[in-house]
């Protein structure tokens, strides 16, 4: 397995500062890892620093892609007779939201999948939920007064301003039933070649349902306790873009080296 990471878009022998701990700790627990250019990538030139070896497969740690740019990452590594650790389609998997959700329902908020260019009130008009939880496939809303909202009535307005601050809808919308969370007690588990893993401490039973249910190599799984003590899923995401959170990078590289 050989790491790649973004390069500092100021000097190409540096990572960028946001994985420069990672990289190096990367490095000292003895795994390999190349820079490359992410600027140049999405310009449709990619180059890795140093050559990463023919025939090596490689696991991609940098910024959220969407499966399409995903497959245009893969397709440049494969062209240098080069594997992804994570195909395409487990990639999209555990990136987009309705691709995993039918398989963690007990586990997490009830969801309903709409285009973005729905009728919100009439498609959720048999519902008497205590409150709506707005995104897309990958993102919420974090600014202008977030994501939740209380009548369907008020959700277009959230998809505007997810067009109008990112450019964008990814996929579709997602509606999420409110459940009243313990923010404080939300923690990031990281499942790698099948063995769940937490930054310390055990490993909670729905992370390993997770590590059993969801065919990925490498994913998130973000677990929070509900009011009323019952330990949910709030999120997924492929472990690529899946950035540590609490996690030390010392800590997070050990995992990258572990095996089953």
């Amino acid at each position: 397995m050989h790491l790649l990471y973004p390069s500092d878009p100021f000097d190409p022998q540096q990572p960028d500062e946001t994985y420069r701990d990672e990289y190096t700790a990367a490095l000292a627990e003895g795994l390999s890892a190349s820079l490359f250019s992410f600027d140049d990538f999405e310009a449709g030139t990619f180059k890795a620093r140093p050559a990463i070896p023919t025939g090596a497969t490689v696991l991609y740690r940098g910024w959220m892609l969407t499966p399409e740019n995903y497959a245009r990452l893969v397709d440049c590594w494969q062209q240098r007779d080069l594997q992804a650790f994570t195909s395409v389609e487990q990639y999209r998997h555990c990136h987009h939201l309705p691709q995993w959700y039918p398989l963690l329902t007990e586990h997490t908020s009830e969801t309903r999948v709409l285009e973005p260019d729905a009728d919100f009130v009439d498609a959720l008009g048999d519902l008497d939920w205590p409150g709506y939880f707005i995104k897309d496939y990958v993102k919420s809303l974090n600014t202008a007064g977030g994501s939740l909202v209380e009548t369907p009535e008020q959700i277009q307005a959230v998809v505007d301003l997810m067009q109008q601050y990112r450019g964008q809808i990814e996929g579709g919308i997602c509606v999420r039933k409110r459940e009243d969370y313990r923010e404080e007690t939300e923690q990031r588990y990281f499942v790698f070649l099948g063995k769940a893993h937490a930054e310390n401490g055990a490993v909670p039973s729905i992370v390993e349902d997770c590590a059993r249910l969801i065919q990925s190599p490498f994913f998130s799984v973000d677990v929070v306790l509900r009011a009323d003590g019952v330990l949910r899923i709030v999120e997924l995401g492929d472990g690529q873009v899946s950035d540590r959170k609490t996690w030390p990078a010392m800590t997070f590289a050990k995992l990258l080296k572990a095996q089953p």
